[in-house]
C-alpha cells in the first residue's frame, strides 16, 4: 500500500456534480477493465449529464439523514467519495443503523488509504449519531471490496437484488390478475356449493 496523497475531507455540494460524474465513470471503467463488476456496473450504471447529476444531487441532500463525504486533491479534484443513509435496523426498531450505499476511490488513488479515510469519517458520523450498526452495500463480483470490507470485520448478512421496476410490475401484475381471476372462480364454486346443498322447498 502506498503512502497516502495529501486530501482533504468535506460534504459533497451541487457544484462537485461534474467530479462525481467524473469519478463514477472512472471507477465503472475499472471495474470493467478488470471484469469484476461488469454485470453489476452495466446493469446500474449509466453515465448522466452534468444537470441531471446536479439534479439528483440536490434530491440527495434533501433526504434526511443521508450523507455524501468526498477526499478532495490538493487540485480540487474530488479522487474519492462515500454514501451513508442514516436508518433504523427495522421500521419498528429504535435501534439506529448507517447504512454505506456507495464507496468509490479514483482508480490511480486505490490502495493508498483513501477508502479507509472515507470509511472512519462515516464511522465517525454514524457514532455521533448513536448508530449502534453500520451496514456496507457492496457488489458481489468485486472481490477486492469484499475482501477489504471482511478485513474491517463487516460479516454478510444480506443479499441485495436488483430488477427493472417495469418487468417487475409486469411480473407482478400477471401473477396479481391470476390470483384475482382465481378468487372469483372459487367464489362461484362456494356459492354452488351452498345452493346445491340448501334444502328445497
Amino acid at each position: 500500500m502506498g503512502a497516502r496523497p495529501p486530501v482533504t475531507l468535506r460534504d459533497a455540494t451541487i457544484d462537485d456534480a461534474e467530479k462525481l460524474i467524473r469519478l463514477w465513470a472512472a471507477c465503472a471503467a475499472a471495474a470493467g477493465d478488470e471484469h469484476s463488476d461488469t454485470f453489476s456496473q452495466q446493469l446500474l450504471w449509466r453515465e448522466p449529464t452534468c444537470e441531471e447529476a446536479a439534479e439528483a444531487l440536490a434530491f440527495n441532500f434533501a433526504r434526511r439523514g443521508r450523507r455524501i463525504i468526498v477526499a478532495v486533491d490538493e487540485h480540487e479534484q474530488v479522487v474519492g467519495a462515500v454514501v451513508g443513509d442514516l436508518g433504523t435496523l427495522t421500521p419498528i426498531s429504535g435501534s439506529r443503523i448507517l447504512i454505506v450505499t456507495d464507496i468509490q476511490v479514483a482508480p490511480e488513488f486505490r490502495r493508498k488509504s483513501i477508502a479507509t479515510v472515507l470509511l472512519s469519517a462515516m464511522a465517525a458520523h454514524a457514532e455521533e449519531q448513536g448508530c449502534e450498526i453500520t451496514l456496507a452495500s457492496v457488489p458481489v463480483h468485486a472481490r477486492e471490496s469484499n475482501r477489504y470490507l471482511a478485513k474491517l470485520g463487516f460479516n454478510q448478512i444480506a443479499v441485495l437484488r436488483a430488477t427493472q421496476t417495469s418487468r417487475l410490475r409486469a411480473r407482478l401484475d400477471g401473477k396479481v390478475a391470476y390470483s384475482k381471476v382465481t378468487g372469483r372462480l372459487l367464489a362461484v364454486r362456494r356459492t354452488l356449493r351452498r345452493r346445491v346443498g340448501s334444502p328445497v322447498g
